[in-house]
């Protein structure tokens, strides 16, 4: 299973280690995905998802409803 947010489709970014001498080497920046349970009180049910840390950041902030219904709208969920 790769490693990608549910709500946001954030993924694994792919960069360099820099060294004092400035030799540069391939390194992978991996997501901060958190297996969590959200309660949707609209259908009176826990759903569970894989989101970044930002993203539940963000579910706080805008609330659970907001942040599916843009997934919804940006294709990430159907």
């Amino acid at each position: 299973m790769s490693r990608v947010c549910d709500l946001t489709g954030k993924r694994a970014m792919v960069g360099n280690n820099v060294s004092h001498a400035m030799n540069k080497t391939k390194r992978k920046f991996s997501v901060n995905l958190v297996k969590k349970r959200f309660y949707l009180p609209e259908e009176d049910r826990w759903i569970t998802l894989r989101v970044a840390a930002s993203t539940i950041k963000t579910i706080n902030k805008n609330g659970i409803s907001a942040v599916l219904k843009k997934a919804q709208s940006q294709g990430f969920i159907k």
